[in-house]
């Protein structure tokens, strides 16, 4: 298996993009859900959110489709 170079830059802005798309469809669903339960708790969302950022970070790190 070879390994591909990527620059740093690239990587980061391909990663930055699907972080943000992950933490908003993250945050629709969370205050999706929580409408329909007629309270939206915005510190259960906001950490939702963030761990949701975190994570696509750290998935972002194993490669990513995105970038050659």
């Amino acid at each position: 298996m070879t390994q591909v170079q990527m620059k740093p830059r690239e990587w980061a802005k391909a990663a930055g993009v699907r972080c943000i798309k992950t933490m908003a469809q993250t945050f629709l669903a969370m205050v999706g859900m929580a409408s329909v339960m007629s309270e939206v708790d915005w510190k259960y969302v906001g950490s939702a959110v963030a761990l949701a950022g975190v994570l696509s970070l750290a998935t972002s790190l194993a490669g990513l489709p995105e970038v050659e």
